[in-house]
């Protein structure tokens, strides 16, 4: 029992984190190109990766890292630009979106069955989405782009689950693709710029702690809890970017903002409460 409730202080560590990038990243893209950002920042946590799970890299890992990799560079390319175009809060709700999209993909790629607890969380999420940004039929640029990233990561989770069997090393393949990819992008459009200050900060705060050590801690530590649990820590992760933003940015949002992330958030325990059920 101690182990597990170890486990679960750290997966919930490990949301705090995650949920803590949001204002940080907010600030850091705002006079800095978001892509190079991305770039160094998984190329910090490519290097220390390598370091933690050398043992368990191969060669048959490289084409399935490179295909989760992709995703991955979609998911943090469209959430950090379109960060520049949405507050902090907003970016942490409507990414947590991933969880109600994930069973839809998994259809689509897994050919696994969409329930009806599925549509109405999708029909919940929508109006959540429709609240927290501001009550409009159509969405500004920042929200868009990040329903985008949403959507990549939920197919890098389901993704992850179908490669599954070139075990923990496709951890490290993945970001060292998006690392690659997202300097390619880079050096072509934004032209690689060197970060300084508070920049450079917060690089090294999102590459070594929210992406390596915070990834490396999820593949040693979740398989100690049930996955239903550890999937409810991860949920807080928008709720802690939210209190984040309001702390360090001063974000507020509207009443209907809040009825909008209580809606999504209802949409996604929805979602592990019918994980939960589906494991028992």
């Amino acid at each position: 029992m101690k182990e597990k409730a170890k486990a679960s202080l750290v997966l919930l560590g490990i949301s705090v984190i995650w949920g803590s990038t949001f204002p940080v990243m907010k600030v850091a893209v705002k006079d800095f190109p978001p892509i190079t950002f991305i770039a160094i920042r998984f190329t910090v946590a490519s290097l220390l990766m390598l370091f933690l799970l050398k043992k368990e890299l191969r060669g048959d890992q490289i084409i399935p890292g490179l295909i989760l990799g992709v995703t991955l560079f979609l998911g943090h390319g469209f959430q950090i630009v379109g960060l520049k175009y949405t507050t902090a809060s907003n970016s942490a709700f409507i990414t947590s979106l991933y969880v109600v999209f994930t069973p839809f993909v998994a259809y689509l790629i897994l050919r696994k069955i969409i329930k009806v607890e599925d549509s109405v969380a999708l029909i919940l999420a929508i109006l959540g989405l429709y609240l927290i940004s501001n009550a409009r039929l159509s969405l500004n640029y920042g929200d868009l782009l990040t329903i985008i990233a949403a959507l990549s990561f939920a197919f890098q989770i389901v993704l992850v689950e179908y490669f599954s069997r070139y075990g923990i090393g496709i951890a490290f393949w993945q970001v060292f693709w998006n690392a690659v990819l997202s300097t390619a992008y880079a050096l072509i459009a934004e032209g690689l710029p060197t970060p300084e200050g508070s920049v450079l900060l917060a690089i090294l705060y999102t590459g070594i702690f929210a992406t390596a050590l915070a990834f490396f801690a999820q593949v040693k530590y979740q398989p100690k809890v049930e996955a239903y649990r550890a999937a409810i820590l991860y949920s807080a992760e928008p709720v802690f970017g939210h209190l984040l933003s309001l702390v360090t940015l001063g974000e507020m949002l509207s009443v209907k903002g809040y009825l909008g992330a209580l809606l999504i958030m209802s949409a996604i325990w929805i979602e592990l409460y019918k994980e939960k059920l589906n494991r028992n």
